[in-house]
Parts: C-alpha cells; sequence; structure tokens
C-alpha cells in the first residue's frame, strides 16, 4: 500500500450557514440523501455540512484535481463502525481508478467556528509510461 495523494480542506461553519439560507437548493446539488438525512438529524446542521464540504474538497486535492468535477461524485458515508468513509461515483471514481487509488481515507474534525478535513489516497502505483 503506498500513499498516492494527500489533501486538507477548512470551511467556516458560518459561511456555511450563510450559504445553505440563501440558497436551499444547494443541499440537494452539493449532498447525496444520505447526507442530507445525517446532516439534517444534527443538533447544528451547518457544522456537519461544513465538515462533508471540507471532507471533498481535501479529496479532491488528494487525487490531483480533475475535469468535470460534480459535486455528488465524491461524498461520505459510514463505515459499520461509524468512521467517516468516502464514496467515490464518476468522474472522481475515473480519476482514482486512473492514479491506482485503491481507497481514500478521511477524518474530519468540527470547532465552533471551523470544520476541517484531511484525506489520505492510498492505492497501488501505477508505473508511468515509458518506465521499467
Amino acid at each position: 500500500m503506498e500513499i498516492l495523494g494527500l489533501g486538507v480542506d477548512i470551511c467556516e461553519i458560518a459561511r456555511m450557514e450563510r450559504a445553505l439560507a440563501r440558497h436551499p437548493s444547494m443541499r440537494e446539488r452539493v449532498f447525496t440523501p444520505e447526507e442530507i438525512a445525517y446532516c439534517e438529524a444534527r443538533a447544528r446542521p451547518a457544522e456537519s455540512y461544513a465538515g462533508r464540504f471540507a471532507a471533498r474538497e481535501a479529496v479532491i486535492k488528494a487525487l490531483g484535481g480533475y475535469r468535470g468535477r460534480r459535486w455528488q461524485d465524491i461524498s461520505v458515508t459510514r463505515a459499520l463502525s461509524g468512521a467517516p468513509r468516502i464514496l467515490l461515483q464518476g468522474n472522481a471514481k475515473r480519476r482514482a481508478d486512473a492514479l491506482g487509488v485503491s481507497d481514500v481515507l478521511v477524518t474530519f474534525t468540527h470547532e465552533r467556528t471551523h470544520a476541517v478535513a484531511f484525506a489520505l489516497a492510498v492505492g497501488q502505483r501505477r508505473p508511468r509510461e515509458g518506465s521499467s
């Protein structure tokens, strides 16, 4: 197993609260139904939305960026243990496959004012053309 990429992001919770209030459709555009249900069940939904938004940005960075980004191509689900897990689809999954990424590990935390996420792309590095 090899580390193929890493990313970190921070999201201001109050900014997420304002964005959700101004653009109610943002929930459905950015987050999956599973994420919305999870966040809306929390005492302060914007805190959980901010963590998931930061996680998406951290994953994009861990994958080195890619074309044709769609917000729901990266989502946060939960392992049986309750730990957050990243689910990749669409162009995010194609980018990860091209890099040899087998999993993207994620952790995030919420403080009073900010949410921070750290993503680690792991897998087997693909040999570059012309190398042996």
